[in-house]
């Protein structure tokens, strides 16, 4: 990624609109930016979530503390019936992206790049996390998604770091978008992805999925346990 589409992500983004809708029609991909669900409204007193038990192919840990995140920080997270759990602990090539349903505790997961500064040797696991400018990193803690806009890579969503870990996510250009080195292939023949420049990035199809569940102000949550 360029120094272009640093600035293009930081001063030029687009808005949603007509341009948006043009992009998405000449790229094949639905006309509509979001199909989030219907938010439910939760007991503003209760703890969030179907219970304690982590879901199935989540770390128990993680998703503790990704619960008892979304608990705390409840003000500054509009919706809550989805999350997003980031588990870098896992290699690049393992679906380590979890949507998942706080209501009924379903899950969907997908494979997500890490940042090129993260994994300098590129091995395909995470090596260490960073907030500083030029890192090139991956950072970890609760994020809260943001506006959509077309940058280099077509229709992205800005992220926006509520912990001292990745507050300068947003002036760092840190987005959820698609890339051909996130494609399915990549990891079917180098057993791994490519890297990013610290953004989630996801395949063409996850990026739609994670996108449509994730709009609007909701919580994902991203760290490694080891």
């Amino acid at each position: 990624m360029s120094l272009n589409r640093r600035e293009i992500l930081r001063w030029g983004a687009v808005g949603v609109g007509g341009a948006m809708l043009s992009s998405a029609a000449t790229s094949g991909m639905p006309s509509l930016v979001f199909n989030a669900p219907p938010p439910r409204a939760l007991n503003p007193l209760a703890p969030v979530g179907f219970g304690p038990q982590a879901p199935a192919g989540i770390d128990p840990l993680l998703f503790a503390r990704a619960r008892a995140t979304l608990q705390a920080r409840r003000p500054y997270v509009r919706h809550h019936d989805v999350i997003g759990i980031v588990d870098f602990s896992l290699a690049s090539r393992d679906p380590r992206f979890h949507l998942v349903n706080m209501l009924d505790g379903s899950v969907e997961s997908h494979r997500v790049a890490h940042g090129r500064g993260s994994d300098p040797v590129h091995s395909g696991f995470l090596e260490h996390f960073s907030n500083q400018f030029g890192s090139l990193a991956s950072s970890n803690g609760t994020y809260v998604t943001g506006d959509t806009y077309i940058g280099k890579y077509g229709v992205s969503m800005k992220v926006r770091g509520l912990d001292y870990s990745n507050n300068n996510a947003e002036a760092r250009a840190i987005v959820i978008h698609n890339a051909w080195y996130a494609e399915p292939g990549m990891a079917d023949i180098h057993g791994k992805l490519g890297r990013s420049e610290g953004c989630f990035a996801f395949s063409r199809a996850s990026q739609w999925s994670v996108m449509n569940r994730l709009a609007d102000g909701r919580m994902i949550y991203a760290d490694k346990l080891a």
